[in-house]
Formats: structure tokens, C-alpha cells, sequence
């Protein structure tokens, strides 16, 4: 992806790159395409796992656990990453 591509992540759903890394990730794999090409793919495709991973990442902070009493009613919540 060049810098413009990249810069188009930004506004990319988590859905739309995975869709898009998928076709890539099938097309490397039937060799689909040639040599120079492959290589421009493979970079597409390493700079879309970086946006879906940080997108999962960004996803993940957000979610919070319901802590249950000992009534079993909810009592708050906590962060995601704490135990």
C-alpha cells in the first residue's frame, strides 16, 4: 500500500480490512498473481494485519467484565485486562 492507501485505513471498518487481507492471504496462497506483485500484496497485506490487530487492540480496552456478587447480581464492572 502506498502512503495514500495507508492513509485510507483510517476510515476502514475492522471488517472491510479483514475482507480484504482474507482476498489477499487467497491470492498469495493460489499464486494468482506474479513475482512483483506478490511482493506488493504481501506489504498490503502485513500493513492491514498491523491496522486489524491495533483495531482489536483498541477493542479489547474498551470491554469491561460484569462482576457478580455473591447474590449473583451485578455489582460493577472492571477493566478488561485486570484480573
Amino acid at each position: 500500500m502506498t502512503g495514500a492507501d495507508t492513509a485510507s485505513l483510517d476510515g476502514m471498518s475492522f471488517e472491510a480490512a479483514l475482507a480484504r487481507l482474507e482476498k489477499i492471504v487467497h491470492q498469495l496462497e493460489a499464486g494468482e498473481v506474479d513475482l512483483e506483485a506478490s511482493i506488493g500484496l504481501y506489504e498490503q497485506g502485513q500493513q492491514l494485519k498491523a491496522f486489524c490487530e491495533s483495531k482489536l487492540k483498541a477493542a479489547q480496552a474498551r470491554i469491561e467484565l460484569i462482576q457478580l456478587g455473591p447474590d449473583g447480581e451485578p455489582k460493577g464492572t472492571r477493566p478488561f485486562d485486570t484480573e
